[in-house]
């Protein structure tokens, strides 16, 4: 007779999803928190589960088997049943204490939000933060994060958005660099100066490009996705860089270049999962962030 999925077995489900969405073990490993000998045994005793092997091996990882592929829009509809157990359950918590876990963009995690969590802190001390800090999309339907502080507007469904801020952008060069290289009188003369811009993210191209500078990636001396060692590559002289206003306005390494050019402002959103909004500790920690962030963003 053929095994049954238990309950037991359901991690093994988020094992699967994660490395038929990854493509490898260690890319799942590295997505879930796990290593990647405890992921590899987990694939392996969901397919003594099922009999049936969900997963081929080829040059660049793992591919899906004719199982797996059939198997995989089941265990999505699985996974995200067993997730809005969880979201409802939780969301029936009426006390003002537990944890909470947000997410954000690094920068905004390094720079602004350290000082509002501390605000939290002191008006809710029996509420504890977790606070991740990432460039990528933490998944709310799944509770990566409780609630997400996002520089777009989220449009799952069952996500709840607020918006709460605009960020006004600036251009900012280090003393040590213009002391260097001289100071560019207008902004059409950033092209013949360094630039400090992203790797593979192609905001700033895009950006640039839209207000009518026909940039490249190779037009950037300096190049970083990670958002806060960004900003400090700018702040060590590397290059002409961007940067929201408060921060930069604020540090003493730098300069803020004002040439009068109109930078599109980003837009701020407090997201969450719409059950869990309304537990008191995310619903209170939700309304001390939409507080807090406009003070702290401009």
């Amino acid at each position: 007779m053929d095994k049954l999925i238990t309950p037991q077995d359901w991690s093994l489900i988020q094992s699967f999803l994660a490395v038929a969405e990854t493509g490898s073990l260690s890319a799942a490993a590295r997505s879930l928190g796990r290593s990647q000998p405890t992921l590899g045994r987990q694939i392996q005793a969901l397919e003594q589960t099922l009999g049936a092997q969900l997963f081929e091996r080829h040059a660049r990882g793992l591919k899906l088997s004719d199982t797996g592929t059939d198997l995989l829009p089941l265990a999505r509809k699985m996974y995200q049943a067993m997730n809005e157990i969880a979201l409802t359950a939780a969301g029936q918590s009426q006390q003002l204490e537990g944890t909470v876990r947000i997410t954000a963009s690094v920068l905004t995690s390094h720079y602004i939000l350290p000082t509002i969590l501390a605000e939290i802190r002191k008006a809710e001390p029996a509420i504890q933060l977790d606070l991740i800090p990432s460039d990528t999309t933490e998944n709310l339907l799944f509770r990566e994060a409780d609630i997400a502080i996002r520089m777009y507007r989220p449009t799952q469904l069952d996500i709840v958005t607020r918006h709460i801020a605009d960020i006004e952008m600036g251009v900012f060069a280090a003393h040590s660099y213009l002391e260097r290289m001289g100071h560019p009188l207008i902004a059409d003369d950033m092209i013949n100066h360094d630039m400090v811009g992203y790797d593979s993210n192609d905001l700033i191209v895009r950006t640039m490009r839209d207000m009518g500078w026909p940039v490249t990636r190779e037009s950037f001396a300096v190049r970083c996705d990670n958002q806060a060692t960004y900003w400090e590559l700018v702040r060590m002289g590397c290059g002409i860089g961007f940067s929201q206003a408060g921060v930069g306005r604020a540090d003493p390494l730098v300069e803020e270049l004002a040439f009068g050019i109109d930078i599109p402002k980003l837009p701020v959103w407090l997201a969450a999962h719409q059950a869990m909004r309304q537990t008191p500790r995310i619903r209170r920690v939700w309304d001390l962030l939409a507080d807090g962030l406009p003070r702290h963003l401009g």
